[in-house]
């Protein structure tokens, strides 16, 4: 059974006479009839009752009609989505992201691209650098942003180098410093964030490379609940600085640069599959990229 023989019945079923479906479909009558008895043996059915008027439907012609219908308008439906994808005027773009890069970057990004492509959904999935990477491995998702993470089929693409800041109370003895040291920081009582991300092991190594030992009072697996914290006057951390502008702005947090020879920045990458063709979505979202960023993103293929 192939979509020409369906094709083909619907005419016939429709005109009930063959050399009315033949024009139809620009068919010689004798292939017309070739691909309903085609069809017709692949079922083990008779499909029409010939008459000297023309034909009509048998039983299993009539069980049969409402599955070719259902069949040729799905496949129909899927050109049109697929030609709309290709314009870009419809279909969906899966991204997957690192929380932070999700809730406090990512909104710029897709505020652009909505702009340019407002027909193209996008469907966003979260969690830790180490999931996001798994998401683009399994083709969960279509692109990954994340921290610089290595994987044999992946490509990981730099694309922003963040700064990360002593975040503190407005009123902590800190607040109005112009720097601090690695070693003022492990003083205070420090808030850490997420013990098994990424983020949380560039913070270790740092501590490490500088034989301190942080004063850690509280971890928390969540950005948003740190900041609380912190507005309590509950501790101090260190956090991308994208996260905190809108607190700071409001002077409920006060940001603090690192010194100059301490400074630590968190890398933030695209993670994609290694492996052209490219949805035109996901090249789309690469272009908007490159232009926010100014970089020059080369994808394999």
């Amino acid at each position: 059974m192939d979509l020409g023989q369906l094709e083909a019945f619907l005419e016939v079923a429709r005109h009930g006479r063959f050399h009315k479906a033949a024009e139809e479909l620009y068919l010689t009558q004798p292939s017309l009839s070739a691909r309903i008895q085609k069809l017709e043996i692949d079922l083990n059915v008779v499909l029409f009752h010939r008459t000297a008027r023309g034909v009509r439907l048998t039983e299993p012609g009539r069980l049969l009609l409402p599955y070719a219908q259902r069949v040729l308008t799905a496949v129909s439906q899927a050109r049109e989505t697929l030609h709309a994808a290709e314009q870009l005027k419809g279909g969906s773009l899966r991204i997957g992201t690192a929380r932070t890069v999700g809730a406090y970057v990512l909104p710029s990004i897709l505020e652009e691209f909505h702009k340019n492509h407002p027909m193209v959904d996008a469907n966003i999935r979260t969690g830790r650098s180490s999931e996001v990477l798994q998401m683009v491995v399994n083709e969960e998702v279509a692109i990954g942003l994340a921290r610089n993470l290595r994987h044999p089929d992946i490509l990981t693409l730099p694309l922003y180098e963040e700064e990360v800041v002593l975040v503190t109370h407005p009123d902590h003895m800190y607040a109005n410093n112009e720097h601090v040291s690695i070693f003022d920081i492990a003083r205070e009582p420090l808030i850490l964030y997420d013990r098994e991300s990424s983020f949380f092991q560039l913070i270790d190594s740092v501590c490490r490379e500088a034989s301190i030992v942080p004063n850690v009072s509280m971890e928390l697996d969540s950005v948003e609940a740190t900041k609380r914290m912190i507005e309590r006057g509950l501790g101090i951390s260190l956090l991308p600085i994208h996260s905190i502008s809108l607190e700071v702005n409001e002077n409920r947090l006060a940001k603090v640069k690192i010194k100059h020879d301490q400074e630590v920045t968190v890398p933030t990458a695209i993670l994609i599959r290694d492996s052209a063709p490219y949805s035109p979505a996901v090249l789309a979202f690469i272009d908007i990229l490159r232009d926010i960023y100014n970089t020059n993103i080369k994808l394999n293929g």
